[in-house]
């Protein structure tokens, strides 16, 4: 009998080298942009002192990142997805390289800073739907999900490490070195994505270079029952039981508002997320992506509430980390399913959905936390946003047989929409 994999599964790595690349480029960006963000919170402080300032910042960045994931959806349907990428990542690189500068002037505008930040973020969101696409392009089908995971990992340990050096680094040598180690990372990335084959959307002449996307690219999401009920269950989630605006009036009322709790809040959080991704090698190969996705977000719901329920330390940092994992088990399970799922003609348009979403969800969860914790009370907020969250996903489940019956490809089976033709080119082994 075959040993099942519990770790992660690293087939996507061993099998394929653009995906290889693609991997490197994109966890050299996640530990660059990790550094910049701890960067441009310390800059903003040290410029203003003030938490308006500092909050103006989630405005630099949500705003274009939802405009511009949008925009980079139909770009990526159009064009050449690797050209596309190839533009937003030279766009992070040149915004990166404005940062350092500003921060060698000894610049003290704020606005300029934000300025910089927004152009960065609308590079990387102009990118991310034609960054999403890849994968199910270069990986056979049963090996989207691993290669997903693997990306989690990367993306969990740029989280746990990448304050941590920023830290270190703007100690040591100040902002301007901080913004160059971003600089840095994303050179790595560019030469990465300049290494990837072409990847033109079905239907798209590579000669010819664009085309003008298939109509219906927006409306498949709810013309698919799969899609819309996997994005649903990640918005009811996020935006019914998002807990971090929470955590500092949680660390207030029960810890005495110590700063090295709060930060183990969000340690624990990071910590339960990479820990299932390094655990992944089981989940990634079972096939029920629905029921998975939607057991994931039930269990992250009733950790929450758990979290609003705890009273110890220990118990509730042991929430917070199952709340990660379950978080991460979701992503996972979720990201392989919309890409699957979708054509290959729409994928750039149903990325930049998804991708919109886990932007605006999370933040949007927040705001509607902390609105109801400050007209009642942190642990009425968390409890009553993981039950109810727990609710509509059930709802979901119950109105929604094709996803609680949907199955990613087996083994044997190609991914829809484009691996033959990757294979052929040499980009699959």
């Amino acid at each position: 009998m075959r040993r099942r994999v519990r770790f992660l599964d690293t087939r996507p790595l061993r099998g394929s080298q653009s995906f290889r690349d693609l991997w490197i480029g994109s966890s050299a960006a996640q530990l660059g942009a990790q550094i910049a963000n701890v960067a441009v919170l310390a800059q903003v402080w040290e410029l203003t002192g003030s938490p308006v300032s500092t909050g103006a910042i989630g405005l630099a960045v949500g705003g274009p990142m939802v405009l511009f994931g949008l925009l980079g959806g139909t770009l990526a349907d159009g064009f050449d997805r690797r050209s596309v990428l190839r533009a937003a990542t030279a766009g992070q690189v040149l915004a990166a390289a404005g940062l350092c500068a500003q921060a060698l002037a000894g610049n003290s505008s704020v606005p300029l800073l934000l300025a910089l930040v927004a152009i960065g973020a609308s590079s990387s969101a102009l990118g991310a739907p034609a960054r999403r696409a890849f994968p199910v392009r270069l990986l056979p089908g049963d090996q989207v999900a691993a290669g997903l995971a693997l990306t989690n990992v990367s993306f969990q340990a740029a989280m746990l490490t990448g304050p941590a050096l920023a830290g270190v680094i703007i100690a040591g040598w100040g902002f301007p070195a901080a913004y160059a180690a971003q600089a840095v990372a994303l050179a790595v990335a560019m030469l990465t994505v300049i290494r990837l084959p072409a990847m033109p959307p079905d239907g798209v002449d590579p000669a010819a270079g664009r085309r003008r996307p298939e109509r219906g690219g927006w409306t498949i999401v709810l013309r698919r029952p799969t899609l819309w009920g996997s994005m649903a269950t990640d918005l009811s989630a996020t935006l019914l039981a998002m807990p971090v605006a929470l955590f500092p009036l949680v660390n207030e009322i029960r810890f005495g508002g110590n700063p090295q709790t709060l930060g183990l809040f969000l340690s624990a959080v990071a910590l339960g997320g990479i820990t299932a991704g390094l655990l992944s090698g089981t989940v990634t190969r079972w096939r029920r992506a629905g029921l998975v996705q939607l057991a994931a977000a039930a269990v992250w719901g009733l950790a929450l509430a758990g979290f609003g329920l705890a009273g110890p330390l220990w118990p509730a940092l042991g929430c917070l980390a199952v709340a990660g994992a379950a978080d991460t088990v979701s992503v996972v399970t979720r990201s392989a399913l919309v890409q699957l799922e979708t054509p290959d003609a729409y994928r750039g348009r149903v990325s930049s959905v998804e991708h919109v979403i886990g932007v605006a969800g999370p933040e949007l969860g927040n705001f509607r936390g902390g609105l109801l914790a400050s007209a009642t009370s942190a642990s009425f907020s968390l409890v009553f946003g993981g039950l109810s969250a727990l609710l509509a996903i059930a709802a979901v489940a119950a109105a929604n047989a094709p996803l609680r019956a949907y199955r990613t490809p087996a083994a044997a089976e190609p991914t829809p929409h484009g691996v033959a033709d990757a294979a052929a080119a040499g980009q699959v082994h």
